[in-house]
């Protein structure tokens, strides 16, 4: 994504883990710097061409390193360099929870997916909330009318970001709010958007800046 960007090979419970790290310039140029955080971050559905590399993933990437989070994109198994097949979200989460231990075993954590990674994402944090920070959480493209996403604890919600396009035609708007109201969660709406916010990714990456700024 940038000179900052570092490939690594982690381990999950299929294999090999292809991923790649990006840190802000201060953190890089002087380790002894902390950035603010790690950031994980989860991209679209394997079957249906996702990868690290999906524009929306890199947006997002790109939202957490100018904020000062170091931020790591992985491929799910069966993806690029990482090994093993695809497993409908169960081995994804696996890989997700995997990730997470080892680039962000502790400290402050964030947890970003886009479309099947907000999913997996969202089940990935699932166990974390009640053992350790997770500062933020960003979800996009949420894909709620294909899979059961899970909750957000309701005094994580000032915590979490959900955007979605209003026009989304892979996932259905509606699907998202069937999902957030129970839980009184809000839901950023971008007008005319898609589920790949094509012409409007400067606006996500806005959108992502400003709560990633919020305390």
């Amino acid at each position: 994504m940038n000179s900052q960007t570092e490939k690594i090979r982690l381990q999950g419970a299929a294999g090999v883990i292809e991923a790649l790290r990006d840190a802000p310039a201060a953190a890089s140029a002087t380790p002894a710097v902390p950035a603010r955080g790690v950031a994980v971050i989860a991209h679209p559905h394997p079957l249906f061409g996702g990868t690290m590399d999906n524009k929306v993933v890199q947006t997002l990437a790109r939202a957490f390193v100018a904020c000062g989070w170091t931020a790591v994109r992985f491929n799910f198994r069966g993806v690029g360099a990482s090994e093993g097949a695809h497993d409908e979200g169960r081995g994804e989460t696996e890989d997700m929870r995997a990730v997470i231990e080892q680039v962000a075993p502790g400290g402050p954590l964030a947890i970003a997916g886009f479309s099947f990674g907000a999913f997996v994402a969202s089940r990935a944090a699932e166990p974390l909330w009640a053992v350790r920070e997770i500062p933020k959480l960003v979800l996009v493209g949420t894909a709620a009318s294909r899979f059961s996403v899970a909750d957000i604890p309701s005094d994580a919600h000032d915590r979490t970001l959900v955007v979605h396009g209003e026009e989304d035609d892979t996932v259905p708007l509606a699907a998202v709010l069937d999902w957030a109201r129970p839980q009184s969660l809000p839901v950023t709406v971008v007008p005319g958007g898609g589920h790949f916010f094509h012409g409007q990714l400067p606006l996500l990456k806005s959108l992502v800046m400003r709560h990633l700024g919020a305390p």
